[in-house]
């Protein structure tokens, strides 16, 4: 693909916050021509100098790939309707992440498997920062099975989408920090489960707990790892470093753990470790911190079309 030829490009659902993302990146990507971004109730507004269209007026035909930011559940029909015209689509709805219908969109990890993919499911923003933080140690057999890993995940309100609500209003959030779907059974959870058992042989028990900041985007996970064996913060980060050298998106802090003012408005997942003290069974804490609507939405999305396109993976992205 020659990116001075620039590939034509369609967005689904472009008027909510990964939508408007998605929109914001790809009309300043060399690369890529936005020809059409859908909305429903926005449909003939104005956003990022594209007129917003109804999505059943789309016109699939003169795209070669389409980006679906529709909602979960919706997302699924409209990007198989992209197929059947023929369409590349990348996902960003949970409706194939689970699915043999499509690839699996972690790019460090099934990079190789995207150029010939026809439809990619991007991941959700808080599984792409605990994957990329966990699976490192799976794949070295250092996270010990037998007992839980814990991932305490704290997000941006923007992770919770654009639909009005009470609970997500500013007098209701700032100055506030609470956890939500407590009882270790969201939606993000076998999502988690499978990916580390098909990419890291890890089978064992998560507790996954996702918690609301009073910002508007970002997500910081702070991750308790059981080892099998006793590690040294060197040997902890000399396996981060080993594994995600090469990786432009990705980085790993050496005596430091990362901050939203690491990744925010960046294409970039920062992982940072702490050796635990005063247990008896060896344990580590790794923090990992991306931006939720880029990293862990469109940005990723992106990164994933650059590959598939045969385009610079990090064309029209900063990491």
């Amino acid at each position: 693909m020659n990116i001075n030829s620039p590939v034509p490009v369609g967005v689904m659902g472009a008027s909510g916050y990964v939508g408007q993302e998605l929109l914001r990146l790809l009309t300043r990507h060399p690369g890529a021509a936005v020809v059409f971004a859908t909305a429903q109730s926005a449909a003939g507004e104005t956003l990022d100098g594209v007129t917003l269209v109804r999505v059943d007026d789309a016109p699939l035909a003169r795209v070669e790939i389409v980006l679906s930011a529709l909602p979960h559940g919706v997302s699924g029909r409209y990007v198989r309707e992209a197929r059947a015209a023929g369409k590349r689509a990348v996902d960003l709805s949970s409706d194939f992440r689970l699915s043999p219908e499509a690839v699996y969109g972690l790019t460090e990890v099934t990079r190789p498997r995207l150029p010939a993919a026809e439809l990619v499911a991007n991941p959700g923003c808080y599984p792409t920062a605990a994957l990329l933080a966990l699976l490192p140690l799976a794949q070295h057999g250092l996270i010990d099975q037998s007992r839980e890993v814990v991932i305490d995940a704290a997000s941006g309100v923007t992770g919770a989408g654009r639909t009005p609500r009470r609970e997500l209003l500013f007098g209701e959030v700032a100055e506030d920090f609470r956890a939500y779907g407590v009882g270790n059974d969201h939606r993000h959870l076998p999502e988690l489960k499978a990916t580390l058992a098909r990419e890291g042989g890890f089978t064992g028990d998560l507790v996954f707990t996702p918690h609301l900041l009073p910002v508007k985007r970002g997500i910081l996970e702070t991750i308790h790892v059981p080892l099998t064996r006793v590690v040294d913060q060197a040997t902890a980060e000399g396996i981060y470093d080993a594994v995600y050298a090469a990786e432009p998106c990705v980085r790993v802090l050496r005596g430091a753990l990362p901050s939203l003012k690491d990744v925010v408005y960046r294409n970039r997942v920062a992982i940072g470790v702490a050796l635990v003290a005063n247990v008896r069974r060896p344990r580590l804490t790794v923090i990992a911190a991306i931006d939720n609507l880029v990293k862990g939405a469109a940005g990723q999305a992106i990164q994933n079309m650059n590959v598939m396109l045969g385009l610079p993976e990090t064309a029209g992205l900063v990491c």
